[in-house]
């Protein structure tokens, strides 16, 4: 079993920063990726990033260029950090942790992004 925890969650103005941070305990070795998603008031949970075992990442077309997923292995943490933030980036924030037996999910961490 995997227990991620989130952290870094807040409010900002509209064209600032926030960086997000993953850490996981547990299994840790029967992680397979780890991946950021969000839900934002009225919509469904999106993929916004995810990070495999092996280092690849892919990100939501909606955050290209602005979000950068990273790693610290020694630390079993995963980060999110979101520049260029905009108002519809707003939404809860989970991180997730996608093992062969299923994927472990955070309890989620609020980002709101003033205009």
């Amino acid at each position: 079993q995997v227990h991620v925890v989130e952290s870094g969650g807040g409010l900002v103005q509209a064209g600032g920063s926030l960086r997000l941070s993953c850490a996981a305990s547990g299994s840790i070795f029967s992680i397979n990726a780890m991946g950021w998603y969000r839900q934002g008031p009225g919509k469904q949970r999106e993929l916004v990033a995810r990070i495999s075992s092996a280092g690849s990442t892919n990100y939501a077309d909606s955050v290209k260029g602005r979000f950068t997923i990273s790693r610290d292995n020694a630390k079993n943490t995963v980060y999110l950090q979101m520049n260029s933030l905009k108002p519809e980036d707003t939404a809860v924030y989970y991180c997730a942790a996608v093992t062969g037996f299923g994927v472990y999910w955070g309890q989620g961490t609020q980002v709101t992004v003033s205009s």
